[in-house]
């Protein structure tokens, strides 16, 4: 009898049943909106069927994709804030301006990880809330270990610095 034949297709099935759930959700949590995470998930998905063959680690090559969607999504909303703001000349219409909150009422953890620079942040992203070993995310960034160690032990600092202050 002649043994079935497994290809990249039904490798991504796999790994789509046993982790789209959890990656949707990790990308929700990262931009607050569930559509948008499920969009990032789905694009990180569509992406592995065209490398699979060339992804030695699909779980931690998942989480990097879809981090760096992610990162991508908040640049380009950096950018066009900023040509919103040049467009409207600076120019605030204090009736529809509201006065900042206290900084101690609004920071929360995400904030302090989406103010890490960007080395710290995608180190922090992908080793504690995607769950990956150092040495995975040391690959997926194309680091050495080491180098990883340090960018997590300066983050742990600077985010202890931040919610500190925020007391």
């Amino acid at each position: 009898m002649v043994p079935p034949v497994v290809t990249a297709h039904d490798g991504v099935r796999e790994l789509y049943m046993a982790h789209f759930g959890m990656l949707a959700g990790w990308a929700s949590h990262l931009v607050d909106d569930r559509d948008l995470g499920h969009d990032f998930a789905t694009e990180a998905f569509v992406r592995l069927v065209q490398k699979f063959d060339d992804v030695q680690e699909p779980r931690a090559w998942l989480y990097a994709t879809t981090g760096n969607l992610v990162r991508d999504h908040w640049r380009k909303r950096g950018r066009e804030a900023s040509a919103y703001q040049r467009y409207q000349d600076g120019v605030v219409d204090p009736d529809v301006a509201t006065p900042g909150a206290d900084l101690a009422q609004v920071l929360s953890v995400r904030d302090a990880v989406e103010s890490l620079p960007e080395r710290q942040r995608m180190a922090v992203l992908l080793h504690y809330f995607a769950d990956l070993t150092v040495g995975q995310v040391a690959r997926e960034l194309g680091r050495a270990e080491g180098t990883v160690k340090r960018d997590l032990f300066d983050a742990r600092a600077r985010l202890a610095r931040l919610l500190e202050s925020a007391r």
